[in-house]
């Protein structure tokens, strides 16, 4: 018992003649060390944020771009619908179209009423996926296919046996229509001819 008393003792002194180092003695003993590390994480810190900063203006400058390339469908349109059955004209009837940004142009908002159908549908580009979104809306539900601007066009893609184009039309105006991959052939199923009211 004595002797473990004794080793104790012994281990308190030792401890008192040699402390462990402090925080703050270690930084009086080497102050340009400690100095160096710290401008190193802060150049590192600085590094990160100016690179999200870079990424994100990056992002929205192209963001805009894209979505500047939809102009052409902004406006009050007027004019016709049909629907195509085994490539012929099966239904005829008028159509109105209103097509607005949205949202500091972050979105196209198209709302369509013709005689046989009332869509409401919201375009944006995602650029992550770096590709459009038709976000489709109407009385029996909702819908999102992927889409893509390509020969001044935007085509939506519904599934790989059904698309839809948007484009400008000879005149200034512009038409839709959506076509169907049957027995190899695509084949036209609907087409919206407008003009512009204003």
């Amino acid at each position: 018992m004595e002797s473990l008393i004794f080793y104790h003792s012994l281990r308190i002194e030792a401890v008192r003649k040699n402390p462990a180092p402090s925080w703050t003695k270690l930084i009086a003993n080497n102050p340009n060390r400690i100095i160096m590390r710290y401008r190193n994480v802060s150049r590192y810190f600085y590094f990160i944020a100016l690179s999200l900063l870079c990424n994100s203006v990056f992002a929205q400058n192209l963001k805009r771009e894209k979505m500047e390339q939809l102009s052409f469908l902004v406006g009050e349109w007027i004019g016709t619908t049909k629907v195509y059955e085994n490539g012929a004209v099966s239904r005829q009837g008028s159509a109105y179209e209103k097509i607005s940004y949205d949202l500091d142009k972050n979105i196209l908002v198209i709302e369509l009423n013709t005689e046989f159908l009332q869509l409401r549908t919201i375009v944006y580009y995602n650029v992550e996926d770096q590709k459009y979104y038709y976000h489709r809306f109407s009385k029996t539900g909702a819908a999102r296919y992927p889409a893509e601007f390509k020969d001044d066009q935007l085509i939506v893609w519904r599934d790989e046996k059904t698309r839809f184009f948007f484009g400008k039309s000879p005149d200034g105006g512009f038409q839709e229509y959506g076509e169907k991959l049957i027995n190899g052939k695509w084949t036209k199923t609907f087409e919206d001819t407008f003009k512009n009211t204003k």
